[in-house]
C-alpha cells in the first residue's frame, strides 16, 4: 500500500468518526462519555494521518 492509500483510509475513518461523534452528541445528551471517546478516537486517527501526510 502506498502512502496516499493509507492516507484516505484513515481519512475515511476520521469523518466516519465525526459523522458519528455529532449524531452521539444530539441523540444522546446523557452520554457525554462516549461522545468523548468517540471524538478524541477520531481526532487520534486525523493526528495519524496529518504526521504520514507532513512528516513522511
Amino acid at each position: 500500500m502506498d502512502r496516499n492509500t493509507v492516507r484516505m483510509i484513515l481519512n475515511t475513518i476520521f469523518m466516519i468518526g465525526a459523522i458519528a461523534s455529532v449524531i452521539i452528541y444530539f441523540a444522546f445528551p446523557d452520554e457525554r462519555g462516549l461522545f468523548t471517546i468517540v471524538i478524541m478516537s477520531s481526532l487520534a486517527v486525523k493526528i495519524v494521518e496529518f504526521f504520514i501526510r507532513f512528516m513522511f
